[in-house]
């Protein structure tokens, strides 16, 4: 039996028409674009801004913003025309079966755990953290951390730490309302989603009037520019390519691409779009432009707020209260909003992560590949409620038992993979079907395309080894689940 068997469009639509096993179409496009939004802005706005200034870009960071949304575009317009030609959840999975066939089509599904499942679990950590910060630390280090992380405080004890509680709270919640519905969930995350943009407008609004033209002359980092003293006292030198110029332009763009990562989930939610052809590459392209421009606003403030050497120094996390405490007088009360932001932020995130993954192994399900517990439907909500409850299991025991740094670059890897092979596949379809009706139409195809599949390739091979290598052990584990299991179970086997 070839490894490569395919789906036909027909069946994928005959699935979709299937009224009394489909999931309820509930969303509009601003429940799309919300959903984009939601997924987009978090921990890239933040934290990834002030990385991308502080040691590659300097002011310039807003470029970079736009060089990685130009990337994301080439893909984002891929994925909106097979949203609106395969109206079905699953994303990349279920266009790479229907394009690439089974195999290629399970590594993706695969793939994409690490995306979702393993985004969801690192942003649940960082949302702990965040809401420790909101309350000066009161909560006991053992209750915040994992079993694999221990601390020695300033009066020479050790503290360990025994779970992740906060953590394991948000992932609770947030499963439940996914379980109550699609759209109840696309209404918390339309509120959240307004919240955190508020936040994101009333910092560029009120950091406006504090920004230094010094900052921002010159523009992009110049080689010969000052070292930067980093806290433990060494220099941060910018002699290196990547580090000034165009060069650091570059290099920041390869940070802040991450900081678009979720425009993606929006296609896996295609199945519950009241009319998916229309609305579907409103909500993918809506959510980008919308993102892109906010980003490049909001870090244009930030780099004049305070110059780029300070994020150095007082970098990650911290950096955009670290300018608001330091540079806007008057405004420190704004520093504990932009945390509040933050955490409705990767609540949102976090959301858009746990509604995609259990729509791709919904639709994995479906098709034999996983049990069928993972497609069983709500009688009354019509939701994966199955899949949502051991995703939980799944995502809540690598939250709270192990640390953020193990979980983080994997997520990138499983996204890429699925951007490249997307982009391959409009390529392949416009060969195989030609006259199938597209409601919406990639441009300049194969151009288009292919930049956007090299692009990503060429981000995978610039991850660290160890990433690539951890990355290819979990798909070594997903072939051997795949000929032990999927193959044999498959529809298409039958």
């Amino acid at each position: 039996m070839s490894l490569f068997r395919k789906k036909s469009l027909s069946s994928l639509l005959a699935q979709a028409a299937d009224s009394e096993k489909s999931l309820k179409r509930t969303l509009g496009p601003w429940n799309l674009i919300a959903l984009g939004i939601g997924a987009i802005i978090g921990a890239g706005l933040f934290v990834r801004t002030a990385a991308a200034a502080g040691g590659h870009a300097g002011a310039a960071v807003t470029i970079s913003f736009i060089v990685a949304a130009v990337g994301c575009a080439f893909a984002g317009l891929c994925y909106a025309e097979f949203a609106s030609m395969i109206p079905i959840a699953g994303s990349a999975y279920t266009y790479a079966y229907t394009t690439m066939g089974e195999l290629v089509a399970w590594i993706i599904g695969w793939a994409l755990v690490l995306e979702y499942a393993l985004g969801a679990a690192t942003v649940s950590i960082a949302w702990s953290e965040f809401l420790n910060k909101l309350f000066d630390n009161q909560i006991p280090y053992q209750w915040c951390h994992s079993p694999f992380e221990s601390m020695l405080d300033t009066s020479g004890v050790m503290h360990h730490g025994i779970l992740n509680v906060p953590s394991l709270f948000i992932l609770l919640a947030l499963s439940l309302l996914l379980i109550k519905g699609t759209q109840e969930s696309a209404i918390v995350n339309s509120i959240i989603v307004i919240i955190k943009v508020s936040i994101v407008l009333l910092f560029i609004a009120l950091g406006w009037q504090y920004i230094n033209p010094a900052n921002h002359h010159p523009y992009m980092i110049p080689a010969d520019a000052k070292p930067a003293i980093l806290p433990n006292g060494t220099e941060y030198t910018y002699t290196n390519f990547f580090r000034h110029g165009w060069g650091g332009v570059l290099r920041g763009a390869a940070i802040v691409f991450f900081a678009f990562i979720g425009f993606d989930a929006v296609s896996t939610a295609a199945q519950e779009a009241k009319n998916p052809k229309k609305d579907m590459p409103v909500g993918i392209l809506g959510s980008l432009v919308v993102c892109t421009i906010l980003y490049v606003l909001f870090s244009w403030v930030l780099t004049g707020v305070a110059p780029y050497t300070d994020f150095v120094r007082a970098g990650k996390e911290a950096s955009v209260a670290y300018a608001i405490e330091t540079y806007m007088t008057n405004y420190h009360w704004l520093a504990k909003w932009v945390t509040v932001g933050i955490l409705a932020g990767f609540s949102s995130v976090i959301l858009v992560m746990l509604l995609g993954q259990s729509r791709v192994f919904y639709s994995m399900s479906n098709d034999g590949l996983l049990p069928k517990v993972f497609s069983d439907v709500h009688p009354k909500f019509r939701t994966p409620y199955k899949s949502n409850i051991l995703l939980f299991l799944f995502v809540g025991s690598i939250a709270t038992l192990l640390p953020g740094d193990i979980t983080g670059d994997l997520t990138s890897i499983g996204t890429l993979l699925a951007f490249a092979l997307v982009c391959i596949g409009i390529i392949i379809m416009r060969k195989a079907d030609p006259d199938h009706p597209r409601p919406f139409r990639t441009p300049l195809v194969p151009l288009v395309p292919i930049l956007g599949a090299l692009l990503c390739l060429a981000m995978i091979i610039s991850l660290d080894n160890t990433t690539i290598l951890v990355a290819l052990a979990w798909m070594a584990i997903g072939l051997i689940i795949y000929f032990s299991y999927s193959k044999t179970h498959s529809k298409l086997n039958t």
